[in-house]
């Protein structure tokens, strides 16, 4: 069929933080959009903290006011802990130029450093049902047409010339909505991604992650310092490449979650259960703590983590959020990642409807912007890995910390590479070549080919 004028300006699939806030930057610009979303509204979902450059996305959104009002704890900060004793810990750092830090069991940063550059010294910690559902909601108040407990099918490009076709289901009945624009906010479901056979599993991250909610168990427990109960922590265990998410839900409820490499999962031939107290019971002191609290939900587990797409964008498609990437979670970076997907995206959008060029080639701006921050995001995370005690340095030192915080707090998108980053890499390569330096024994493996650039096609 054709039609002299489509159904909607553009049709979003998926109504995460990435397919409402597209929906509600589109809408507030006055195009008629739509939102499919399979599930029904509130949902569990994992991803439970936020970092202050979604703050400038929620405030263009008019959001902000909704988020005191929906109670959402406060984050002020991130800790970062290791087992006492951990190496990677109880080394000087006279070394490599890092006169007078003295090394401990933690690390931790504080937003208000950069308060400036954000507007507010805090962001929040959500609840994602209720957050999800919130900024859903308020895309629908803006104007965006919502249908939920509608799963999209598919989509084509090629039957219906000049528009995409959104195939779903109502009921027992096969239906379709024509538009300009397609938007494939479906998260890691990867609707177009799998459909087009653009995705590709990551070589090099293969997280696996077992987690649940406890109530009533002390935040204070991990904590080194005053003013940190409602930081996000981030327990390192001396197993290969596992850590634990702690992260405040209320004032009663706490997220925690073990994320190891999946291969750790399978090799350990235990149940999900199992797993995760074994690993929690490696540091003692967090082991003993949890068990006082009371077990709010069950295991769920998180898996399929990282994977890129060959690319993002096409004629009247554009792919944001986890539909378009995903990258380990260290850094909270799920929510922020969408909703700049959505900060840069809708321009490229509002821009094509102006120029009525549909083609990729309308998009490259937001293509461009989003590998590059994405990049930076994961050349980050893959130095980290490589070289804990790097980051531990650079975040204790006054002349790099402000640069890491920045990173850290989302920033990642305006410079092709930050100097900080660079100066980060070069470190680690120098204690690469030399097997005699200082911190050699302290590399990790699950990076180990850092600088071969494994994923570097990759968005």
């Amino acid at each position: 069929m054709n039609h002299s004028v489509p159904d909607f300006d553009v049709a979003i699939i998926g109504g995460g933080p990435a397919g409402s806030s597209m929906a509600g930057y589109l809408a507030k610009s006055g195009l008629k959009c739509v939102v499919f979303e399979g599930e029904m509204f509130p949902r569990e979902h994992v991803g439970e903290s936020l970092v202050p450059s979604s703050t400038r996305i929620l405030r263009d959104l008019d959001f902000l006011p909704k988020m005191e009002e929906g109670g959402f704890p406060r984050k002020y900060g991130a800790a970062w802990t290791a087992a006492s004793g951990h190496k990677a810990y109880t080394h000087s750092f006279h070394h490599m130029d890092f006169d007078g830090l003295h090394a401990n069991s933690g690390v931790d940063i504080r937003f208000e450093e950069r308060e400036k550059d954000t507007g507010q010294k805090y962001t929040w910690h959500v609840d994602r049902g209720k957050f999800d559902l919130m900024l859903l909601q308020h895309a629908n108040e803006l104007g965006a047409e919502v249908y939920q407990g509608v799963r999209v099918s598919g989509v084509d490009f090629d039957a219906d010339p000049g528009f995409a076709s959104v195939k779903y289901r109502i009921g027992k009945k096969e239906m379709s909505s024509s538009c300009r624009i397609a938007v494939d906010a479906s998260g890691r479901n990867t609707l177009i991604g799998n459909q087009k056979k653009w995705k590709s599993q990551d070589p090099m991250f293969n997280q696996y992650a077992i987690h649940t909610w406890f109530e009533n168990y002390d935040r204070t427990a991990m904590a080194y310092k005053e003013g940190m109960n409602n930081f996000i922590f981030i327990h390192f265990l001396p197993i290969s490449n596992t850590w634990v998410w702690q992260i405040p839900i209320t004032e009663s409820v706490t997220s925690v979650g073990v994320v190891t490499q999946k291969e750790n999962f399978v090799g350990s031939k235990q149940g999900r259960e199992e797993f995760f107290w074994g690993s929690i019971k490696t540091r003692a002191e967090f082991y003993e703590a949890l068990r006082k609290g009371r077990q709010m939900r069950p295991f769920k587990h998180e898996g399929d983590y990282s994977y890129a797409m060959k690319q993002i964008a096409d004629d009247r498609l554009m792919m944001i959020g986890d539909a378009a990437r995903f990258v380990d979670p260290i850094f909270s970076t799920g929510v922020s990642i969408a909703l700049t997907c959505s900060q840069l995206g809708h321009e490229d959008i509002l821009q094509a409807f102006e120029t009525g060029n549909f083609k990729r080639s309308a998009f490259k701006n937001y293509e461009t912007q989003l590998k590059r921050g994405v990049k930076n995001w994961y050349n980050f995370i893959r130095v980290y890995y490589r070289l804990n005690v790097l980051f531990t340095a650079f975040v204790g030192d006054p002349r790099y910390r402000v640069d890491v915080i920045k990173l850290l707090q989302g920033d990642v998108y305006d410079e092709e590479e930050p100097a900080v980053l660079t100066k980060m890499r070069n470190i680690v390569s120098a204690v690469e070549k030399n097997p005699n330096h200082y911190w050699h024994n302290l590399l990790g493996n699950l990076t180990a080919k850092h600088f071969a650039e494994v994923g570097e096609a990759m968005v």
